[in-house]
């Protein structure tokens, strides 16, 4: 007699740092649309369950990959373990393959994330050069010779613009590198040649034997000295040679399993990476890809952690235009006025507009993507449209600093 009772759902371990709209609005979604029982497992236990407060949430030093096996191995026997931070894809895929799970090869996490292995990978199989040298903790800049001139400073396992700087000299890189040092106590760093040209993404998925391409973004960035990005606008196909030498670099470095965000510039029709991000796009991007596709990203990402294969075809729409604009604070002091959350429909244009700083809060001016104030989707299906809603809206808003 054959029993009644229904199989367990899968397990999935979430791994995550910050809560973001990628695992709140995206991936918990997803989870449960695919049956999978979830367990968060954090280090920030607190913001994680103010924000859900039925899911289940665990303490556990999310950095370190042997504390994440020993608090998976204590609990619920996993089906994936997945993370869409960029800080944690390293220990995620060795997790996972402690399991003998499908994952992300943890080479490939390691250097996709260190920004020097990334470079040494990428010249030894010939991808253009970018000179670049690497600054150990104990090192004084003062004594590099051959630095290029202008240059880019940033950690070497940096994210999201922190700490980013474009230095005109030598002079000026001992003195920023002085600066990062001071908030950012043993952290290498990075010096590399300022690549010319507009910035551009793309963005891939993939199963370990399929990739696909879902376009990709032109990324506007606030004046120098700082890399902070003010708008990114749709792409949805850029130029085959363009693809082909982004998709050769990602082989290079052994990306190719699950989501990937590949940032570059192109210049006199060489491709050059600038970062691999292994892991979805953020700040509310692969929300709009979602829509803007109409393919349920997130569940595909999270079926390929699970080991199942990726359609040929994913059926995505091509005839759309999208943009995302970010409001930034430009002084430090307490956030007195701004717009609420916001969805409107403008023609055939969706706009969908988010704070990310509260009412009241009181904010440094940090340079980088933590001025957002908020973000503003805009989704239709021709780029004149999507620009003049996008123009319109932000001409009515207001946010008001007191210092």
């Amino acid at each position: 007699m054959q029993s009644t009772q229904s199989a367990p759902a899968r397990q999935l371990y979430v791994l995550a740092l910050n809560p973001t709209d990628s695992v709140s609005e995206g991936f918990l979604p997803a989870a449960e649309r695919l049956g999978l029982r979830t367990t968060l497992l954090t280090s920030q236990p607190g913001a994680h369950r103010g924000r859900h407060p039925d899911l289940e949430v665990l303490e556990c030093d999310v950095r370190d990959p042997h504390a994440v096996i020993s608090r998976i191995s204590t609990h619920l026997a996993p089906a994936a373990v997945f993370s869409n931070s960029d800080h944690l894809q390293t220990p995620t895929a060795l997790a996972a393959a402690y399991f003998d799970l499908p994952a992300k090869d943890w080479r490939a996490a390691l250097r996709t994330k260190d920004k020097a292995q990334m470079r040494r990978r990428l010249a030894a199989a010939g991808s253009p050069a970018v000179r670049s040298l690497e600054i150990p903790p104990d090192r004084d800049p003062a004594t590099l010779a051959q630095v290029p001139q202008p240059a880019v400073l940033k950690p070497r396992e940096g994210v999201a613009s922190e700490d980013v700087v474009h230095v005109r000299d030598h002079a000026e890189l001992v003195r920023r590198t002085a600066e990062i040092r001071a908030r950012r106590p043993g952290a290498a760093l990075v010096v590399e040649e300022y690549l010319p040209g507009e910035l551009h993404t793309l963005e891939t998925l993939g199963d370990g034997r399929r990739l696909h391409v879902l376009g990709g973004f032109r990324t506007d960035l606030s004046p120098l000295p700082h890399f902070i990005e003010e708008r990114l606008t749709y792409v949805p196909k850029h130029p085959a040679p363009v693809v082909a030498q982004v998709l050769a670099a990602l082989r290079a470095l052994g990306v190719g399993f699950g989501a990937c965000h590949t940032e570059f510039v192109v210049h006199r029709d060489e491709v050059r990476i600038i970062e691999v991000n292994y892991r979805a796009i953020g700040d509310q991007c692969d929300l709009l890809l979602a829509d803007l596709l109409d393919v349920p990203l997130f569940d595909l990402v999270l079926a390929t952690h699970l080991g199942e294969p990726l359609p040929a075809d994913l059926g995505a729409r091509t005839d759309g235009a999208a943009r995302l604009d970010y409001p930034l604070a430009d002084r430090a002091g307490t956030l007195t006025a701004a717009p609420g959350p916001t969805d409107l429909t403008v023609g055939d244009v969706t706009l969908t507009y988010r704070p990310t700083r509260a009412v009241g809060e009181r904010h440094d001016l940090y340079r980088t993507n933590r001025d957002f104030l908020g973000i503003l989707r805009a989704t239709g299906r021709d780029q004149g449209s999507v620009d003049r809603a996008v123009t319109d809206f932000l001409a009515r808003q207001s946010w008001e600093i007191t210092p």
